[in-house]
């Protein structure tokens, strides 16, 4: 059966693999900062991509953008080659395509609001329950209309439409909240602030450009930058449900794989859960449970084993532990709780271990063939073989152009969607009543005509060649009705009796 190396023990050099058949049967990668999670999962990557299996990641700190070059040079990692006694183990450069919600590091990766769906999109604006019920309405109503919701904007407008009828939809869809609509659109007012504008539009990401293989057979490593988007945790979180999500509904059912379609690291995991409403947990729960038969494999990488709910932490098979600390009576809970999760080994005090490992050591139990746990082990993590740190803005740009998407997601498309059809209808209705204005004006005016006309004959004030002489207010009049029939004309009278009255603008 396939496997990647993950870690040697150090005694022995007993190699601490993975099983690809088991590969899809989630993980976790924990432990406290500085004790080389990061470095595990760049080198997990690195085999999942050698075996022909595409990976997607968020890159909080920038130093996993390091993948697209060689390594080489660091004196930490020759140690640690010749320590396990990796002697296939060359620097390498892996296939990388970088993405990035603002377009700023990475070819820009966006999704339509009606993509997100008002579920997530209620998490994202923090919105209570009644709130997210009338965001509901809001997609439903849109839904009836044919109305698009691509980006903010259209959201925007489908909110004051459905707030300005709201007596109108009531009946059908049920009570509007005036209150509830504008806390929605506060919301996407903040939302809006932090950026995430760019996010909503076309074109949307195509799944199919992140599954992707290189032409020597290795997964494409797909790198979101996150270190500004990490600035917004719950966009960061969101987002990258919404991605899970995606990734759900649209794959096809395979069943049992000799190896993932691809493999997703969820890092700083503990933002999924935070404050998260109990139907959101549900359907991350069920997305968890049910997306490796879509051949997915998810791992969590996080601080802490107990930031993952249990009944999602159940579910991840293979675990790669990492040093935790403990300075405090929470910090020991922490410690025990993760030291039961292992099944256990004769030879190990595992809750003694977890607080003695150095930095890239780790204890290791991944699902064996039959899909049992093995033993936990303690193991010497596998260095990578790609550069550890950063990349400077010269070599991303360069990754960035020799892409096979390079200018496709850059052309923002803005087609006609919810905020144009309902502006267009404002215009139309608008111009109704402007026309039943000039209609009142003219009338108005041909009024003050006849009637001065009717006053002046009266009067006898007429030429010996029997034409009738004009006062200058008839004049004015008959001056102003022919031009009242045009919206410019209606504004010059306007404009002229602003003046007379006082009230013109300074």
């Amino acid at each position: 059966m396939a496997s990647i190396l993950i870690a040697k023990t150090a005694a022995e050099l007993t190699p601490l693999e993975l099983l690809l058949p088991m590969a899809n049967r989630h993980g976790l990668i924990a432990g406290a900062t500085g004790t080389g999670k990061t470095v595990t999962l760049q080198s997990m990557a690195e085999q999942f991509s050698l075996a022909g299996i595409p990976i997607f990641m968020a890159d909080i700190k920038g130093d996993l953008a390091g993948l697209s070059q060689p390594g080489g040079g660091n004196s930490k990692v020759s140690d640690r080659v010749s320590l396990l006694g990796l002697t296939d183990h060359t620097p390498s450069a892996f296939p990388v395509v970088y993405w990035d919600l603002f377009g700023e590091q990475g070819h820009p990766l966006r999704t339509t609001i009606s993509d997100m769906g008002p579920l997530i999109l209620a998490r994202l604006l923090n919105l209570n329950e009644t709130q997210t019920g009338v965001l509901t309405l809001v997609f439903k109503v849109a839904d009836d209309q044919g109305l698009l919701l691509l980006d903010l904007k259209d959201l925007r407008a489908m909110l004051q439409e459905v707030g300005d009828n709201a007596e109108q939809f009531t009946t059908e869809y049920g009570n509007i909240s005036a209150a509830s609509i504008g806390a929605i659109q506060r919301g996407l007012l903040t939302l809006e602030q932090q950026g995430a504008e760019s996010f909503f539009g076309e074109p949307a990401l195509n799944l199919d450009d992140m599954i992707q293989t290189d032409t020597t057979g290795r997964g494409v490593v797909n790198i979101l930058a996150a270190d500004k988007l990490m600035q917004s945790p719950k966009l960061y979180a969101t987002f990258l449900l919404w991605l899970l999500a995606e990734l759900f509904e649209q794959l096809p059912e395979v069943g049992d794989l000799h190896k993932p379609k691809m493999v997703f690291f969820f890092d700083e995991a503990h933002l999924l859960f935070e404050d998260a409403p109990k139907a959101l947990l549900e359907k991350i729960e069920q997305v968890v449970r049910l997306i490796r038969s879509k051949g997915i494999g998810i791992y969590f990488v996080t601080q802490n084993p107990i930031d993952i709910p249990d009944r999602v932490l159940g579910q991840l098979g293979n675990r790669v532990q990492h040093a935790l600390r403990a300075f405090t009576p929470r910090d020991q809970k922490a410690v025990k709780a993760a030291a039961q999760t292992f099944r256990a080994n004769p030879d190990i005090d595992v809750e003694q271990v977890i607080g003695e490992l150095a930095v890239g050591e780790a204890l290791v139990s991944f699902l064996e063939e039959k899909g049992t746990p093995a033993m936990v082990t303690r193991g010497l993590v596998a260095p990578p073989r790609s550069r550890l740190g950063v990349v400077t803005p010269e070599e991303r740009q360069r990754v960035i152009r020799a892409s096979l998407i390079a200018g496709h997601y850059e052309k923002e498309i803005d087609r006609e969607s919810a905020y144009e059809r309902l502006k267009g209808r404002v215009t139309k209705q608008s111009s109704r009543v402007d026309a039943s204005d000039d209609r009142a004006w003219g009338a108005t005016i041909a009024a003050s005509v006849k009637k001065e006309t009717e006053k002046t004959t009266r009067s006898g004030n007429n030429t010996r060649s029997g034409y009738q002489r004009q006062t200058v207010g008839e004049a004015m009049v008959k001056s102003a009705a022919r031009t009242v029939g045009t919206q410019l004309g209606r504004q010059v009278i306007r404009g002229i009796f602003g003046s007379i009255f006082g009230g013109g603008r300074r």
